[in-house]
């Protein structure tokens, strides 16, 4: 079949073409439509990946402004805060390389995610006589959500 004659075969399957021609064609458009759809299907995933990516991005970017000047992720590295990897499940003032207020030490509390948007909302109110100043709280409970699903995702390996 020559070009030309296959270009009018894909446009015009009934126009004439024996009958083993236009089943051949009935099987390309299954063969196409089942391609288009996979196609589909896998730039779905990929798109979705990428929203979930900018998600994290996003997540880390509210978490190293708001955050990062004093407190790192990284266990075991302090810095003028405690690192908070894996502060979701961990009590209060409990790290043992670091110099907690005493206010902190004595807080009797174990960090959820509750306690963490209290707290990041309004230190004080926790946590009276804590060191976290001049951080007076972050106003943006969008922010404080972000924060939170961050160090989340960093305890648990979330990309």
């Amino acid at each position: 079949m020559k070009r030309r004659q296959f270009i009018t075969f894909l446009a015009w399957p009934n126009a004439g073409w024996p009958q083993d021609l236009r089943v051949r064609h009935s099987n390309w458009v299954h063969l196409i439509a089942a391609l288009s759809g996979m196609a589909c299907m896998l730039s779905s995933h990929s798109s979705l990946s990428q929203d979930l990516g900018k998600e994290v991005a996003s997540e880390q970017q509210v978490f190293n402004n708001a955050c990062r000047t004093c407190h790192t992720i990284k266990e075991g590295d302090n810095r003028q805060g405690p690192n908070l990897y894996k502060i979701v499940g961990r009590k209060a003032g409990s790290l043992p390389d670091y110099n907690y207020s005493s206010a902190m030490k004595g807080a009797g509390f174990v960090w959820d995610e509750e306690k963490l948007e209290h707290f990041i909302a309004s230190p004080d109110e926790v946590v009276p006589g804590n060191n976290m100043k001049p951080y007076s709280g972050l106003a943006s409970t969008d922010d404080r959500t972000k924060v939170i699903a961050f160090l989340q995702s960093v305890s648990t390996g979330r990309p």
